[in-house]
């Protein structure tokens, strides 16, 4: 598992930072009380034990937690191996990386010592996503980068006759879950409808694919008949859960006819269209997209729970 060694910080820039109890992060602040904090791109750095142990092994003595001036330190993660824009959680709080190393303009005590230095190279940087609290144990857990799109199917809304409000609220829904690559909203004509979800996945750049609307009994919802022509697989176990809980909302629950399935690596997930019901229905699928995206990816196979 990794997990954070420790946290430190400076009240001085260009001075090394010393290990505290734990640290509250802010969003579009960094760390309270750390000198390097403030709205920029370099909010909170962090570096790898394993790297500060190459440096010991080098005859570096006393390299205590900061000694690099970094934020957080961390063990059993390979930080400088996370590509920009990747996201993680650190205990409660969730970070996104911005920057990989950083140039040396002042060589540090360090290299002056033994004529190298490991944060340049291996050390990373982060902005906060979402902010809270961090201290010495918490775990670190990367956020698989999930990418996704949304389909609004509505005669009024692709006509300009109404306002698309599902849409966004699926965006703003999954804002710090997945990176949403595309919107659409096209009326409800099932050849435009499989026409898109055929598009979408077969480029084979995104791994979920959520419409919402036309899953009713109205003679225009043909929603889930293009995603059920499309698919090479059902997962009826998604609109059932949906289902289910939506049940406890509503007794109009039942008249759903939502459906869901895989087409070659991605999903197609049907949601209603209601702005408000949208929601809750993807609330219910959120706790297994990632499980359900990295078996699709190939990346995991075991469906069991310790």
């Amino acid at each position: 598992m990794a997990r954070v060694v420790a946290v430190n910080i400076s009240e001085k820039k260009g001075t090394f930072k010393h290990p505290v109890d734990q640290v509250t992060l802010m969003v579009d602040h960094g760390i309270q009380g750390d000198a390097h904090a403030g709205n920029w791109h370099r909010q909170v750095s962090l570096l790898a034990q394993e790297s500060i142990d190459k440096m010991a092994a080098m005859g570096v003595d006393d390299l205590t937690p900061g000694k690099f001036a970094e934020n957080i330190t961390t063990q059993g993660i390979d930080l400088v191996s996370l590509p920009v824009g990747s996201r993680l959680w650190v205990g409660e709080v969730l970070m996104e990386v911005t920057q990989i190393g950083k140039e040396c303009h002042h060589h540090c005590q360090i290299y002056q010592q033994v004529g190298m230095c490991v944060m340049p190279t291996e050390g990373i940087f982060t902005k906060v996503i979402k902010e809270g609290t961090v201290k010495a144990g918490d775990e670190i857990v990367t956020v698989p980068s999930i990418r996704a799109a949304v389909i609004t199917i509505s005669d009024k809304g692709s006509s300009g006759a109404r306002e698309d409000k599902s849409g966004p609220a699926l965006v703003e829904a999954l804002k710090d879950l997945a990176v949403v690559n595309e919107t659409l909203i096209i009326p409800d004509e099932r050849d435009q409808i499989e026409a898109a979800l055929c598009r979408l996945a077969d480029a084979g750049a995104t791994d979920v694919i959520f419409t919402t609307g036309g899953t009713g009994f109205a003679p225009r919802d043909v929603t889930p008949e293009a995603t059920l022509a499309v698919i090479d697989r059902a997962v009826p176990g998604i609109p059932e859960a949906m289902r289910q809980a939506s049940a406890q909302i509503t007794p109009r629950a039942m008249l759903s006819r939502a459906a869901a399935g895989i087409r070659k690596r991605t999903l197609i997930v049907n949601l209603p269209g209601s702005p408000k019901a949208a929601v809750e229905c993807l609330q219910v699928f959120l706790p297994v997209m990632v499980h359900a995206v990295e078996t699709l990816r190939g990346e995991t196979y075991e469906c069991g729970r310790k």
